[in-house]
């Protein structure tokens, strides 16, 4: 049976880009043929995918498409307008609203996505969510049939010897505050700091924070957070950008405490990197934060920053607190990964194999004309920009 999976593009060692290719690998070890077919790719894995247009080659109503949905994408209108069957994995997008004044072309992407998700609740055989809280939106906007395809994140990034620069410069006894994530406005980056900055004032000036993530697309809130850290006064604030495997391993060895304050979570995965890293978790109570760490870590509710900087030090100067959240964190990394990724993603594929089709809905006649004059559209905007400046603008609309 070929069972092939489709997404607008294919990172390299995000989460998402880590499961598609767990997910090719379960399903070519199962005997099915499997290719990932995407928009885009980090040139790292560009040989380990094929073109979304190619999707129409392989297409049949037999075929079934493993969608990774997570923002709206033309590889995404055109699984829909295909025969085969479909399971849809719900990512989560982030409400636009935190890209406001920040990315106005992901403010539309993310409200054209969502829009563009609701389309599919016909259009699915299943629908599943890569946690709880995603599978729980998608029930919430009509998907008939829901289930949940676990995240079991691999470590074996975690198990390299950690980059000596990071441990001779952050592994001098002082308190190591770290973030994980990409420096985006959902993440709260802001918040972060402002709870260190309470935390350096009033209970320990000895301390640092360790911001580590991609702000790449995000340097206009990169530097909105520069201007944060100037205006606290705030010292030992480092942003550390993307790193290697090696840089992120020491960043978890010198950490005492991981501090997150993210409002929007579909999972999380550098919560569940600090379980395996047993480095105690302080995290705000929001969206799929508290289903993620099942019951360990310490989960907060205010944003009071000076309320949470006693929790900071609560947790780094007491080593008999942090015993026993690493120990619960051990127990709920441990519930974890004795989830069955591979026996019960098989079994989602059969069960769509088996089961009556989902009706499938219209779609216009001129559809694959709408898709090559998108296209034309899009490639004319990106590679030829200068082409529009000769446009007249638009008339003055009085209302």
């Amino acid at each position: 049976m070929q069972v092939h999976q489709v997404l607008a593009t294919l990172g390299y060692g995000d989460a998402i880009g880590n499961e598609v290719l767990g997910i090719r690998d379960v399903l070519r070890g199962a005997g099915h043929a499997s290719d990932i077919f995407v928009e885009t790719a980090d040139p790292r894995l560009e040989a380990l995918t094929r073109d979304y247009r190619e999707l129409c080659d392989v297409s049949s109503p037999d075929t079934i498409l493993v969608h990774h949905f997570s923002i709206g994408s033309r590889a995404s209108r055109i699984a829909f307008a295909l025969p085969d069957r479909m399971v849809l994995v719900y990512h989560n997008i982030t409400p636009p609203e935190y890209f406001l004044d920040i990315h106005s072309l992901l403010v539309r992407q993310c409200f054209r996505g969502r829009r563009e998700l609701a389309a599919y609740a016909r259009r699915c055989d299943l629908a599943l969510g890569d946690s709880e809280f995603n599978r729980q939106e998608l029930a919430a906007m009509g998907f008939a049939r829901t289930g949940v395809l676990p995240v079991v994140p691999g470590f074996a990034h975690l198990d390299v010897p950690p980059d000596r620069r990071i441990l001779d410069q952050f592994d001098d006894g002082w308190t190591n505050v770290l973030f994980v994530g990409r420096v985006i406005p959902n993440k709260r980056i802001d918040q972060v700091i402002r709870i260190f900055a309470a935390y350096q004032r009033f209970f320990n000036p000895r301390s640092r924070l360790l911001i580590v993530g991609s702000h790449a697309s995000f340097e206009r809130y990169l530097a909105m957070l520069h201007g944060l850290v100037a205006r606290l006064g705030v010292r030992g604030v480092h942003f550390l950008g993307h790193v290697s495997n090696r840089e992120l391993t020491a960043c978890y060895d010198v950490a005492d405490v991981f501090l997150c304050a993210s409002e929007h979570e579909g999972f999380c995965v550098p919560l569940v990197e600090s379980f395996y890293k047993r480095v105690p978790v302080l995290a705000y109570a929001a969206a799929a934060v508290p289903m993620t760490l099942d019951g360990a870590g310490v989960l907060y509710t205010t944003t009071d920053p000076v309320h949470v900087a006693g929790l900071v030090d609560e947790v780094a100067s007491n080593p008999s607190l942090c015993d026993r959240i690493c120990e619960a964190q051990d127990a709920a990394l441990g519930r974890l990964l004795a989830k069955d990724f591979r026996g019960t993603l098989l079994r989602f594929v059969d069960e769509v194999a088996q089961a009556p089709r989902a009706e499938r809905p219209p779609v216009t006649d001129d559809f694959w004309e709408q898709v090559a004059a998108t296209e034309a559209y899009e490639e004319l905007q990106q590679y030829r920009p200068a082409a529009f400046h000769a446009l007249p603008k638009e008339p003055t609309r009085v209302v």
